[in-house]
């Protein structure tokens, strides 16, 4: 009796899905990744505005 109720609770496990976001903020690496590079490419957005709005030497 106690088989059944093991596999009926696998059967439940297995048939739950893992919501996207979940399997996204449970991957360190992927978190690593994005919190270096999102920062670095809006730091180099706003130099490169700063750069463009700098007026011309005459």
């Amino acid at each position: 009796m106690s088989e059944e109720n093991h596999q009926e609770a696998a059967d439940s496990n297995e048939s739950e899905r893992i919501p996207f976001m979940q399997q996204l903020l449970d991957n360190p690496f992927l978190l690593l990744f994005l919190g270096v590079t999102i920062p670095t490419i809006f730091y180099i957005i706003w130099g490169v505005m700063e750069i463009v709005t700098i007026p011309i030497a005459k």
